[in-house]
């Protein structure tokens, strides 16, 4: 009786985002926007970025370095009947996803200290914020990310597989994997939790006492101007943190058998989808670097069409 229904799930389906058929097209062009929107902005980040010395600073440099490896997936999802993901490929989705979701949580927290840094010491920006240390910030937002990836995908191809082969989510995240599992998932249910709470706690204080020494620095600037402007460079920060640690802190900090999969799904829409595309926004578009930069490379671009147009 022990060998019955011990056959390895070799591919998994996708249960998507809903399951009512009269969503899945409305959501379908929603999301294919959403993504459009994601890819035009961050490749146009990487263009600007790469054209202009005047933006090599970590900010922007842990900025270009975003992807997302969720929505062409889940965009199969609208428009198949049946949405089939082998095991490999579901276990790289998951690796990469939790590379980049942990790597995000340090990137923000790294963004907090870079604007404490210019609002407190601007005149010394430059040589705190060094090449050095920017690429130790770098180095270290990545390494927390595939250090994190690694541990869970590794104690992740321990679990067996032999249930319902049916995730109820668009994407390989952890906890539907696990409710499939047929063996025992309690260490890595410990391993997410113990992991969550540094990759979202430790970030969230750095940001916390990152803003608690911008305000403070704030409060002593003297003119109306300079403080409405200091506040307006950290609402956008303050709108990603908010979205994004309070969205991913629903879906991890709290044991799968509390976790509704159902509410899940919606909360990790922010995280996966919404943040990605709101980062060249909220980080670049609004920074007068930025629309500097691409005031210029748009002179740069009509000299040369101009230039070439007369021969």
């Amino acid at each position: 009786m022990e060998e019955v229904n011990q056959t390895t799930v070799t591919e998994f389906i996708l249960n998507g985002l809903t399951e009512n058929p009269e969503l899945q097209v409305p959501l379908f062009l929603i999301f294919l926007g959403l993504y459009l929107i994601t890819i035009v902005g961050n490749l146009g980040m990487i263009i600007l970025i790469m054209f202009s010395s005047q933006l090599h600073t970590p900010m922007y440099y842990l900025l270009s370095c975003q992807s997302t490896v969720i929505t062409p997936k889940m965009l199969v999802n609208f428009v198949t009947e049946k949405n089939v993901i082998p095991y490999p490929e579901c276990m790289a989705q998951f690796y990469f996803f939790c590379s980049f979701a942990v790597a995000e949580c340090h990137m923000l927290a790294a963004m907090a200290y870079d604007l404490y840094v210019a609002i407190s010491n601007p005149l010394l920006y430059n040589v705190i914020m060094s090449y050095q240390v920017c690429l130790w910030m770098i180095a270290w937002v990545y390494g927390m990310g595939l250090l994190s990836a690694t541990a869970h995908t590794v104690f992740l191809l321990r679990v067996l597989f032999c249930k319902a082969n049916i995730i109820r989510h668009y994407f390989c995240d952890l906890f539907p994997l696990l409710e499939l599992s047929c063996s025992s998932t309690f260490i890595n249910e410990v391993l997410a939790l113990s992991f969550s709470a540094f990759n979202i706690i430790i970030p969230a204080m750095t940001i916390l006492g990152s803003y608690m020494f911008i305000i403070f620095s704030i409060l002593h600037i003297q003119s109306t101007g300079g403080r409405s402007k200091a506040f307006s460079t950290c609402s956008s920060h303050i709108l990603a943190v908010a979205i994004f640690y309070g969205s991913l802190a629903f879906m991890y900090l709290q044991p799968s058998s509390v976790n509704s999969l159902t509410q899940g799904k919606l909360s990790s829409v922010f995280y996966t989808i919404v943040v990605p595309m709101l980062n060249p926004m909220i980080y670049s578009l609004r920074n007068k670097d930025v629309k500097v930069a691409l005031n210029e490379l748009l002179e740069n671009i009509s000299f040369f069409l101009t230039k070439n147009s007369f021969p």
